[in-house]
């Protein structure tokens, strides 16, 4: 009986990755509800065991995929891979308003080219404080401070190793769980409660997944404003990154 159940699992992996997300969030929900009292989101709980399953998954298999380097579970590495994660942050950005993205204009420009710089800036120092040197590992943290799409995709082009690279993943993760864990409760500090104010918002912050989940517990109907101007910020970093911030991270500090 359990060898069937195995084998139905193993085959239909792509099924099985959708009902291990499903549980993950159910029951993330149901601790931010009950332990929390919605304080922290249920997304950054998910996130978190996420990592951990992660964790179990590369320690018991020795592999580089996490859960999904287990047979059963290898429908994970589809339904986490890059495709369907653009498809959700894509999708999300078909409930918002034109005009309201219009009049953001300036600002909404100005926040991410602010954002970008900052968080890229703030990635080198902190990498310089536990002794990085080299301008190529500088620049690929710094990236990963930008988001964690912008990390690998600045380290690949630039030729950092695989170690540099994964540190820029990490560090952008936990700017996403800081991003969504925080969102609600500075929003009523920085007049967070318009599509004005969220496209700003998103673009200064940049972590698409981090934004979009912070404005969810904060108010859903921000959620397509944010998702714009951070799906941009991700873009925007990826040309700035390999190109005008490696070459003045390394005139200044190569």
């Amino acid at each position: 009986m359990l060898e069937a159940i195995h084998n139905i699992l193993k085959n239909y992996s792509l099924v099985t990755a959708f009902t291990v997300v499903g549980v993950v969030m159910y029951f993330s929900y149901l601790l931010s509800g009950k332990l929390t009292k919605g304080r922290v989101h249920g997304s950054a709980i998910a996130i978190i065991i996420g990592l951990i399953l992660a964790y179990y998954g590369g320690t018991i298999t020795g592999g580089q995929k996490g859960l999904a380097d287990i047979p059963m579970f290898a429908g994970i590495g589809l339904l986490g891979g890059g495709m369907l994660r653009d498809f959700a942050i894509v999708s999300t950005v078909f409930g918002a308003s034109l005009d309201e993205v219009k009049q953001a204009g300036v600002r909404g420009f100005l926040g991410l080219i602010i954002g970008i710089l900052f968080q890229f800036a703030s990635g080198v120092f902190v990498a310089l404080a536990f002794g990085y040197t080299d301008p190529v590992a500088l620049t690929t943290i710094g990236a990963g401070a930008v988001t964690y799409i912008v990390g690998p995709v600045t380290g690949a082009a630039i030729g950092a190793n695989s170690s540099i690279i994964a540190l820029s993943i990490a560090t952008g993760v936990i700017k996403s769980i800081l991003v969504m864990s925080t969102t609600p409760f500075i929003a009523k500090y920085i007049g967070l409660d318009n599509p004005r104010t969220a496209l700003v918002y998103g673009g200064t912050m940049g972590t698409a997944s981090g934004v979009a989940a912070g404005l969810a517990a904060t108010d859903p109907k921000l959620v397509p404003y944010g998702a714009i101007t951070s799906t941009f910020h991700t873009g925007i970093g990826c040309l700035l990154c390999p190109s005008i911030l490696f070459l003045i991270t390394r005139a200044l500090l190569g």
